[in-house]
């Protein structure tokens, strides 16, 4: 996967009023939905437009777990491995997802398909073990479900 370049990058920054602080956030947010992710090519581009220092930036992107700058899958596989999917079986979930994807937990697949990555809890404690993918939970889990809904994505 190549970087953006620096015009694919000012396309992007041009529907946003230019030196507005308040609008770093809805620009990375703007910036990961077009390109999958925050590239660090990108902050010398977004710290001119919003005149906040790269510095600042990156602590933002650091901070906020949905922000990446490393490029994702197209579908982010989040399994909840809080307590009441564990004691459901969430253990083998996560175990059939990381055979059939064959990645560990922070890791995409080659063609950029699919990104693992656990959570702590997903608040859906009454349909343990569960498990997101894009938007959409998925709950009672067993391994031949995940499986198939997996297979559904492909």
């Amino acid at each position: 996967m190549q970087p953006p370049t620096d015009k694919q990058i000012k396309d992007v920054l041009k529907d946003f009023e230019p030196k507005k602080e308040n609008l770093l956030i809805p620009i990375l947010q703007k910036v990961q939905e077009v390109f999958g992710y925050v590239p660090p090519e990108s902050l010398n581009l977004i710290s001119k437009h919003t005149n906040v220092a790269r510095s600042k930036i990156y602590g933002v992107l650091t901070f906020y777990a949905q922000f990446s700058t490393t490029p994702r899958g197209k579908y982010i596989v989040r399994p909840c491995r809080g307590t009441a999917c564990h004691v459901r079986g969430a253990k083998n979930i996560l175990s059939k997802i990381k055979s059939k994807l064959k990645i560990e937990d922070g890791e995409t697949t080659p063609d950029y398909k699919f990104t693992l990555e656990t959570v702590a809890c997903l608040g859906a404690c009454a349909l343990a073990p569960t498990v997101v993918i894009g938007k959409d939970y998925y709950g009672k889990l067993t391994p031949d479900r995940i499986d198939a809904i997996i297979d559904s994505c492909k």
